[in-house]
């Protein structure tokens, strides 16, 4: 009787280590809200479907780049200036960042993420890399993206 019992005991504890090994796994290796997004927008970019990776702007980023403007805009500078057919990215950690502006004039957002990317390009220039802060906030349950403009 009572090895049937510590057996027991024995299974439920290795059991619930592993549940808790899925769990930590889980929270710490699967990319957070703010780093799936940008995940998500670079994807779409690698793609090139612009008119996706726009989508998850933020308002403001809207009204800097009009949808159709950004789709021209960025499928010429990557696609055709630079003949660029794909990239690969690696995005880094997010930091909470708090009181963030895109720009000197713009809302300030009492947090944001600050996501780090860097976009590998193979190009007729060569093999370059581009890095980029993107700034993630919540707006209305959505996880958005804004461009640092504080220059």
């Amino acid at each position: 009787m009572r090895k049937k019992r510590s057996r027991g005991l024995l299974l439920a504890l290795v059991v619930s280590a592993i549940v808790i090994g899925i769990i930590l796994f889980i929270m710490f290796k699967l990319p957070s809200g703010p780093e799936k997004v940008v995940r998500d927008f670079y994807t779409y970019e690698a793609e090139g479907s612009f008119d996706q990776s726009w989508l998850l702007f933020h308002p403001d980023m809207k009204v800097r780049f009009p949808k159709a403007k950004y789709i021209e805009t960025r499928s010429h500078v990557f696609m055709q200036h630079m003949n660029v057919e794909t990239f690969y990215f690696e995005i880094g950690k997010a930091k909470k960042k708090k009181e963030w502006r895109m720009n000197k004039a713009s809302e300030v957002f009492a947090w944001a993420y600050e996501v780090p990317v860097d976009v590998t390009f193979h190009s007729q220039f060569g093999i370059f890399t581009m890095h980029q802060n993107c700034y993630v906030v919540k707006e209305k349950g959505e996880w958005l993206i804004l461009w640092d403009y504080r220059f």
